[in-house]
């Protein structure tokens, strides 16, 4: 018996029928049948699944004595399917490579749901593609498998049978099959979701639904769209004969309203002379299956009130005087913002001819976060070593609290923002200021930039259209020659950013200042620390701070924070983190993990914690300068790097030891291992190879150096002489006078040097 059961039934589609089955047939995951059901189609349909089954076993060919239209030609392939899985597409579709390993995985690890619902992105025959505006509804996080009640968005998908796998039992079951004439998925889908007892999603993009020129049935003009209204009143039959269903009236009404509406103002799919009789049908059904007290969003309040009265040429006035009102509205608006960026422009232009104020320097992080990074290190720093210079950061509103006193704040946008970007000679900045800066002579800009780089960064992403998206390469290197100052950590840095970033500037490679307080702290900064973030005494307080990936549109914890606690016992706590181009927390809140992703300072959680867990997160760099255990969670390092690209293969020169799964991860801190022999040589050798500068003195130097214009700056501590602030839990458990957490050698032999290939 196969895992899946692919079936496509085939109507006039040669043309695309080759390249349908050929996306089936290729999959990584092999344990398939493919039903191809030749529904008596005039063109070489027919030939064409015959070649098919002739030279791979796994198609099964199906050929109708008449043609009887989509919907029965699925029912015949499913006559015919014997897999656990159902899975249907249409022929000029095509599923994406490796779709059916990532089907098949994802309904193991959810117990094996009814129904498993995943994504598509729509194909133009312009070669444009794009995803599913609901793909949020697809978010992995939170229980799975759930019942529809507790995800009620899931009917904001597309209500198509392509778009989910079917586990055949429960089809059976239920006694599901496919009606005839148009919108045949709606009797399908609405009564597969609603029945289902356990359902889950896939946030994949799995089919791509190709959008044809010419050719789709829905965009032709026909009266077989009247077809709509037997196909509701199934829907609503399947619910009258099962009273459990019954809560769902209210929301199929809606969508039913919201349907019949679409279909009358579609202009391009009534006939001539059809219009009133479809308004009229679509009037009864509104009252037959009119459900009280059903709350209408105000959006379609207009398209309701359409179908409940039938009042077309009253909905045509108001439609088009609401349009009126919308444009009117956003010209307004268009023409408010431009007179205020005009004015501001113009005030800009005005400061550039003043005199540049030499003691005076404008922060930034992040694009208008709050204090911290590179910048904030050295605005704290400017303010130490350089006090004749008055400091200011910009920071939108709503981090403004992070600010600490001492530079005065300036929110972006503002006569003041332009008037700081027009007159201070200093900039400093962890990515760009605002495209328009003018970058006067005196002005020096230095560009903090906020991590080592592992992933591929700047001109590299040429080559990883997915990771770039739409990426202004021209406008980047415009950025570039505005730098004066580039700092960077480490040699490995200094030759990647002077390659994905060529111009004019010269590279200070003096370590990060951000990373200064791990040399600076005491033991009585940590304690306050852990304890203004609740952190229990004497537990083991775990950083989880994964990355970002470019492969996947909405962001979820690999990890179940949940599961690992309660495998690993009360001993340990979690700080989760998410990146912070990602709003939601890291995982869901569970007794023992705290969620940071909202704390304003990522160097105060370090300290805070005995542990760093990450994936491919450059704070891995940072962190090793605090001498503290690391493990690697690298479950999808082959996605992650085809995806993004990478500059070295972490995992043959991690910083600690690496779990390629859960249950890895769970075991690495069950035994000891997280902190054990390897974990100290693998860390030390990570160390003098991406920390040789993070002394404590790095924002020192750059003052130093750009402002003081010093040349004989105060020497790098060596590696060994560096005594970072132990954690907490290696204070704790400290024998006198000896490290609980002692420093191992690095492995004898040469150390091999990290190459920037592309």
């Amino acid at each position: 018996m196969p895992r899946f059961s692919v079936i496509v039934p085939a109507y006039k589609v040669q043309a695309y029928l080759h390249e349908c089955l050929e996306s089936v047939l290729s999959q990584s995951f092999a344990d398939l049948e493919l039903i191809v059901v030749d529904d008596r189609s005039p063109d070489a349909c027919g030939e064409i699944i015959d070649e098919f089954a002739a030279r791979d076993e796994r198609v099964r060919a199906v050929h109708l004595p008449e043609n009887v239209g989509l919907g029965q030609a699925r029912n015949a392939g499913l006559e015919r399917a014997t897999g656990d899985y159902l899975v249907f597409l249409d022929s000029d579709d095509t599923l994406t490579p490796d779709a059916l390993r990532a089907i098949a995985d994802r309904v193991k690890e959810t117990g094996e749901p009814d129904v498993l619902v995943y994504d598509y992105a729509s194909t133009y025959w312009s070669g444009e593609t794009v995803r599913n505006q609901f793909a949020a509804q697809l978010s992995e996080e939170g229980a799975a498998p759930f019942r529809l009640e507790d995800r009620p968005g899931l009917l904001r998908v597309l209500m198509v049978a392509w778009n989910k796998a079917y586990r055949r039992e429960f089809i059976e079951g239920v006694g599901l099959t496919f009606p005839s004439g148009y919108y045949e998925d709606t009797p399908w889908t609405y009564p597969a979701l609603m029945a289902a007892q356990s359902l889950a999603t896939l946030d994949r993009v799995c089919v791509h639904y190709r959008q044809r020129r010419r050719g789709n049935i829905l965009s032709t003009t026909s009266r077989g769209h009247f077809d709509v209204f037997e196909q509701y009143d199934r829907v609503f039959a399947f619910v009258e004969q099962r009273p459990e269903l019954a809560h769902w009236r209210p929301v199929l009404f809606r969508r039913m309203v919201d349907h019949l509406s679409t279909v009358f103002t579609k202009r391009d799919r009534l006939p001539r002379g059809s219009r009133a009789e479809f308004l009229r049908r679509a009037r009864a059904h509104y009252r037959r299956y009119r459900t009280p007290g059903v709350p209408v969003p105000l959006r379609s309040r207009l398209r309701h009130t359409l179908v409940h009265f039938g009042v077309h040429r009253t909905y045509r006035v108001l439609q088009a005087s609401m349009t009126v009102r919308r444009r009117t509205h956003k010209a307004v608006s268009k023409l408010a913002r431009a007179l205020r960026a005009g004015v501001l422009q113009a005030h800009y232009r005005v400061q550039l001819k003043l005199p540049l104020r030499a003691d005076r320097a404008v922060f930034a992080a992040y694009w208008g976060r709050g204090h911290s990074c590179n910048p904030g290190a050295l605005e704290a720093a400017f303010r130490t070593f350089a006090p004749q210079v008055r400091t200011a950061w910009i920071a939108r509103p709503e981090h403004r609290s992070a600010v600490p006193p001492g530079p005065r704040q300036v929110r972006p946008g503002t006569a003041a923002y332009w008037t700081a970007l027009a007159r201070s000679k200093y900039l400093v900045n962890n990515v760009n200021f605002d495209r328009r800066l003018v970058k006067r002579p005196g002005q020096v800009f230095v560009q903090t930039q906020h991590g080592t780089p592992l992933k591929h960064m700047g001109l590299d992403l040429q080559e990883r259209p997915a990771a770039a998206r739409d990426m202004d390469f021209a406008e980047l290197l415009r950025g570039v020659d505005k730098w004066d100052y580039v700092l960077s950590a480490n040699r490995h840095t200094t030759l990647t950013w002077e390659r994905v970033y060529p111009g004019r500037y010269e590279t200070l490679e003096y370590g990060y200042p951000r990373n200064d307080v791990f040399q600076r702290a005491t033991s009585a900064d940590v304690a306050r620390l852990r304890e203004s973030l609740g952190i229990p005494r004497d537990t083991v307080a775990v950083l989880y701070a994964p990355t970002h990936r470019d492969y996947r549109r909405v962001q979820r914890s690999h990890l179940d924070l949940e599961r690992v606690l309660r495998r690993l016992g009360p001993r340990f706590v979690i700080l989760a983190r998410s990146h912070y181009w990602q709003e939601a927390p890291a995982g869901r809140p569970v007794a023992g993990v705290i969620d940071v992703t909202d704390h304003p300072s990522v160097e105060s959680l370090c300290l805070a914690s005995d542990a760093l867990v990450t994936d491919y997160s450059s704070l891995m760099f940072d962190y090793a300068g605090l001498d503290r255990p690391i493990v690697i969670h690298a479950d999808d390092w082959e996605a992650y790097e085809a995806a993004r690209g990478t500059y070295f293969d972490l995992r043959a020169c991690p910083p600690g030891v690496v779990a390629r799964s859960e249950d890895e991860l769970v075991d690495i801190f069950a035994t000891g291992h997280w902190r054990g022999s390897r974990s100290a040589q693998l860390r030390a050798a990570f160390r003098e190879r991406f920390c040789p500068y993070d002394d404590g003195r790095a924002a020192e130097r750059v003052v130093r150096r750009v402002v003081l214009g010093e040349t004989l700056l105060p020497p790098v501590v060596p590696l060994a002489q560096r005594r970072p602030v132990p954690s907490a839990a290696a204070s704790a458990s400290m024998p006198a006078g000896r490290p609980a957490l002692a420093h191992v050698p690095p492995p004898a032999g040469p150390v091999l040097p990290v190459t920037d290939r592309r």
